[in-house]
């Protein structure tokens, strides 16, 4: 049986227990696995926190509690249920069925040596996957495991339950390399969008359809340990450094409920992939950790991002489609039909950006009900001429911004790669345009509050030969923050430091309705 659609009643499944209220339309399922449930507390109005806390429960079939507690946020992610069982959650009186998947089989890692006190649990580990069974279950036990890089299977589900850590050694002698291509000519090593030999994910899984990691535990990438941090963009040993969990290839995998923390670089990054669902995670990097973006979904389709918590050192979300280079062009995929909702963004340089690699094209774009505080940038889109693709049907809604430098920024010059600061790249006289020229276009921001904006609430410089179009705000309000001190708001050569700025546009479409609250003191306007 499959789990049951938001809004079933659950008077469906379980006729002889009584329900008060009607079934749950501010309730929906996310993701079910053999022993968690993901599921979605959203009355409207909704962001990530709950206006006020709800307390609620999950019964089985029998009208036993199987969990209860109160939630503060939108994302409910319950662990510790029976495989193949239908359940009920009930919250405010109303009330949602679910049943929960089928397991072939529940392997113990300590069964196959995995051990606390061992100095590299890699070996058993791999024993443990090696006997799961299609369908089946690998469970960790509590306890911290530290480990080199494990690989996943497909149709297996790794459970980490609560006080479970699968922890990164900290020596990368002899650690594993994944190459730029497999036997079957497939990319699996890749960094900034090229292909490149990259030294494997802590938790690696390639060419592994329907494969799920979940649980309250945390997958730990070591970033503080060893030396990843000290050569960010260098190449040591042949390779690059490494992510802490790499997806490549896979489809209708889930990732729910997980802790993943001090990557190495990139923290989660899913490749290729496709039907792809991640849904109440919390990814979290030190302030000053380079290069450590929360979640990179790059080259893939039909994916979706709910219930997210950020609090990176790069940026949160960074949605990515390949980058051209010289005589390399094989390897980019679109990424599109992308949904983020109910996530919380922190102190990260960009909220949700798109590109810098996006010359496979990002379309259809969704990010509604998020909460953005403290980033340097809200939405941001970066792109350079020589990168070609575009970005465009991008819809934001419902979005409240908190302390966000820029909310909106958009720069066609960001002057990344070796040559990013040339003439050819920078100029703002207009180029040839051929396939190398980038085009950005349908971008809407609607019912979207920014308060306490330091540098600019829109910045906005597209490319003379190709201007960005169709920008659109509609009831978009924003606040200054008073006392704020003067920044660039995009990073392209030529920009000047500004504060208090409203609407900054250079070749550039861009129609407003909008709204800005002055503070009392004098202000910048453009």
């Amino acid at each position: 049986m499959k789990p049951a659609r938001a809004g079933t009643d659950p008077r469906a499944l379980f006729p002889d227990i009584p329900f008060s209220g009607p079934a749950m339309p501010i309730l929906s399922i996310i993701a079910t696995s053999s022993r968690t449930a993901t599921l979605l507390i959203a009355p409207p109005g909704t962001r990530y926190g709950l206006a006020a806390p709800m307390a609620w429960q999950v019964t089985g079939a029998d009208g036993s509690v199987a969990a209860a507690g109160v939630a503060t946020v939108a994302p409910l992610f319950v662990e510790g249920l029976e495989p193949d069982r239908n359940y009920v959650l009930e919250v405010a009186g109303e009330a949602l069925a679910f049943r929960t998947r089928a397991c072939a089989g529940l392997v113990h890692a300590t069964d196959f040596g995995a051990d606390p006190t061992a100095a590299d649990n890699a070996a058993a580990l791999a024993r443990a996957i090696a006997a799961v069974p299609e369908g089946g279950t690998l469970l960790i036990p509590p306890g911290r495991y530290v480990t080199g890089p494990i690989f996943l299977k497909p149709r297996v589900t790794l459970y980490l339950p609560d006080r479970t850590e699968l922890a990164a050694r900290a020596d990368r002698a002899g650690w594993p390399l994944l190459p730029e291509r497999d036997e079957h000519g497939r990319v699996v090593g890749t960094w900034e969008g090229l292909p490149e030999t990259s030294f494997a994910a802590p938790v690696t899984a390639v060419g592994c359809e329907d494969v799920t990691l979940t649980g309250r535990g945390t997958i730990d990438g070591g970033g503080d340990r060893g030396d990843w941090w000290q050569w960010p963009k260098e190449t040591r040993d042949g390779a690059r450094r490494p992510r802490t969990v790499f997806l490549a290839h896979c489809r209708n995998a889930q990732i729910t409920g997980l802790t993943v923390r001090n990557s190495p670089s990139w923290t989660v990054h899913p490749y290729r992939c496709d039907g792809l669902v991640a849904a109440a995670l919390k990814i979290e990097n030190p302030a000053d950790s380079p290069n450590t973006d929360g979640l990179n979904p790059e080259c893939c389709e039909d994916v979706r991002l709910i219930g997210l918590s950020f609090s990176v050192g790069d940026d949160c979300i960074a949605v990515k489609a390949g980058k051209r280079a010289r005589g390399q062009t094989e390897h980019l995929a679109p990424t599109r039909r992308l949904a983020i909702r109910h996530c919380r963004m922190a102190r990260g340089h960009g909220a949700v950006v798109l590109g810098s690699e996006m010359s496979g094209d990002i379309t259809d774009v969704e990010i509604t009900g998020c909460e953005f505080v403290g980033t340097d940038r809200g939405l941001r889109i970066k792109t350079r001429r020589g990168r070609g693709g575009c970005v465009a049907r991008v819809r934001m809604r419902d979005v409240m911004m908190d302390g966000v430098m820029t909310p909106l920024a958009i720069n066609a010059f960001y002057f990344c790669d070796p040559d990013g600061k040339s003439t050819a790249v920078q100029s703002r006289d207009p180029a040839s345009v051929d396939e190398t020229t980038p085009q950005i276009s349908d971008i809407l921001l609607e019912d979207v509050v920014a308060e306490n904006v330091h540098n600019a609430c829109v910045a906005v410089l597209g490319l003379p030969e190709a201007p960005v179009s169709g920008v659109r705000l509609e009831r978009v309000r924003f606040g200054f923050a008073p006392g704020a001190e003067a920044g660039v708001p995009l990073m392209a050569c030529g920009i000047a430091p500004v504060r208090h700025a409203s609407v900054l546009a250079r070749f550039a479409d861009i129609t407003t309705d909008l709204e800005i609250k002055p503070v009392p003191e004098e202000t910048e306007t453009c």
